[in-house]
Order: C-alpha cells, then structure tokens, then sequence
C-alpha cells in the first residue's frame, strides 16, 4: 500500500482524488493546502483523516510514501526538492518547472537521493493516447509528415491576480495549457525540432494569451496551439503517407480513429468511469511498489525536454 499527502486541494488536486477510487494498493491519508479550513474541507470530502497546517509537517510525517504536489507552477521546484529530502516519492503536477534549469535541477536531487519523481503528464497513460501510439509505431499510417493539436479555452475576464495570469505564479498560456500539444509532439516524435516559427499574442500584464507555433522537425511539419481568449478544437491529428489518426479532446483522449482518406479503418473508445488521472496514479504506485525510481512512461529526461520546446517558444514570441 502506497500512502499518500495531497499538496494544495484546487481543481485538479480533487479530481486526483475522486479517481483514487479507481486505484488499487494506494490511499490518500494526508492533505495541506494554502490554508488549513481549505485543507480541511479537502479531507472531509474524501474521507481523509489528517490536516496538516503547512508542507514541512506532512513532510515530516513518516507514514507518507509519496507527495501529490498540486500548487501553483512556481512553487514547484521548492517542493519538490523538499519532497526529495525527505524521501518522499513525487508525482508534481504539469509543468514540474517554469524553466529548464529548475527542471535539471530537479533531476539532479532526485538522481542524488534515488528518489522518485514524475511529472503528471496523465495524458501520456490514457488507453486512447496509448492505441494511436501503437497504431503509429505498427506502420498504420505509415511515416509521420505532420501533427496538428491545440489546446484552449477561455480564461475569461482577464484579472493580472487570476491564478492562469499572475506572473508571479508563471501565468500565461504556454505554461498551463500549451505543455499539452507540447508534450503530445515529443510522444510520438521524440527529438526538439530544428526551426519553429510563433505567433502569440498578450495580455495587458504581458502574459502570452493566444499562441499558435509551426515547428519543423525535418520530416514532419507540426503546428500547435494554445489560448486563454477562446475554446479552441482541443483535438490532435497524426498525419502519415498511408492515413490519417483523429483524437479528439486528445488532452483527455477517450477515443482515437484511424483513417485511409476519408474511409475510417479503425477505432478505439475507452470505456471508462472514471476521469482518467487513476491511469497515472496506478502507474506511479505500481513503480513504486516494483522498487523502480524513475517512470518508464514519462522519464524526468521527457520533462526536460518539454521545457526545452517551451523555453523556445517563448524566445519567439512576438510583440504584443
């Protein structure tokens, strides 16, 4: 039994924990949160039995096995490397870093201490996400020429202490959403692209709004995009010299389809209950309990690569 504390009880920390109902051989026993009345309305929810008032007390708790940090970005690499002291296993919340350097510094502490990390890229375990990578990697579609995938939606009205457009908790588009497409390319690519080319737009604090970037990886065009000013497609689309993969909401795949021109060849649906993050939180506890320190699935070394892309992104932002 893995035994876990909940770092910050947001959106996403209680959608982790309505799927731990889906999870075998782990269990949230502790939550912390910005405030303690936040945490505390937290575990009465679901039915967790202890509050701490700050981080370093559920640290300092010896029954906890691992950490769900679901913080703002910004504080991420603090609590992580405090995790990694204490020898608590990390699964911190996407993006792990707001940078490369805090990622690589991550990666060393963990490798110093061999202590578990993983970013909680949860797309990268959904079924859906996992058949259109198989239908790749068999040839289906033959060589990849282009990926197209998008991630928005509105973030509205515009507010510079809104949580997506503070600066000082690294607001902005590219970080909270586009990480998706991001991520979505080094998957089924696996190397940085040799040209990219953005267009973005900003909010009056200068925070990137609106973002969309052509990225060129020699073979394979890809065009992605992310935006706080409006819902955008939020699918994904493999395009091979023999077919064509469809994901739609791939961010949360539930299905995938398989296409030669216009005729569908193949589908997969997931028939889940759940809301998908029970995929990744069963693999860090099956990790965990096999004695393995890092994920196979989403190495720390993918993490860094997916603030590389992001970091260059940014170096092309145009004005506002």
């Amino acid at each position: 039994m893995i035994r876990w504390g909940v770092v910050s009880t947001g959106r996403i920390a209680r959608q982790f924990a309505a799927d731990f109902s889906f999870v075998e051989n782990g269990q949230i026993v502790a939550a912390t949160s910005r405030t303690v009345e936040n945490a505390r309305a937290y575990a009465h929810q679901y039915g967790i039995d202890t509050v701490y008032a700050t981080y370093a007390e559920l640290l300092a708790d010896e029954s906890i096995d691992a950490v769900y940090i679901a913080s703002p970005h910004t504080l991420h690499l603090g609590q992580t490397l405090s995790a990694i002291e204490a020898g608590k296993a990390v699964l911190c919340e996407k993006p792990i870093t707001v940078d490369p350097g805090q990622c690589e510094r991550i990666i060393a502490a963990a490798a110093d201490a061999t202590v578990y990390v993983m970013e909680a890229m949860w797309t990268w375990f959904l079924p859906a996400i996992r058949k259109a990578k198989q239908w790749v990697d068999e040839g289906r579609i033959g060589r990849l020429l282009q990926i197209r995938a998008d991630f928005g939606y509105p973030i509205q009205p515009y507010a510079p202490d809104k949580r997506e457009y503070d600066v000082a908790l690294g607001g902005g588009a590219l970080l909270d959403m586009g990480i998706y497409p991001v991520a979505l390319l080094w998957l089924f690519l696996g190397r940085q692209p040799a040209g990219l080319e953005v267009m973005s737009r900003h909010a009056p604090n200068g925070v990137e709004d609106d973002v969309v970037a052509i990225l060129d990886f020699g073979d394979c065009l890809a065009t992605i995009g992310t935006s706080f000013r409006c819902k955008l497609n939020n699918g994904a689309y493999l395009v091979g010299e023999d077919g064509l993969i469809v994901i739609p909401d791939f961010w949360r795949a539930g299905a995938c389809h398989l296409y030669e021109l216009d005729e569908l060849k193949d589908s997969f649906s997931d028939p889940r209950r759940s809301l998908g993050l029970n995929f990744e939180i069963q693999a860090v506890i099956d990790d965990l309990l096999a004695g393995r320190r890092q994920s196979p699935v989403v190495p720390l070394a993918a993490s860094l690569e997916f603030q590389r892309t992001m970091e260059a992104i940014r170096a092309k932002f145009t004005a506002k």
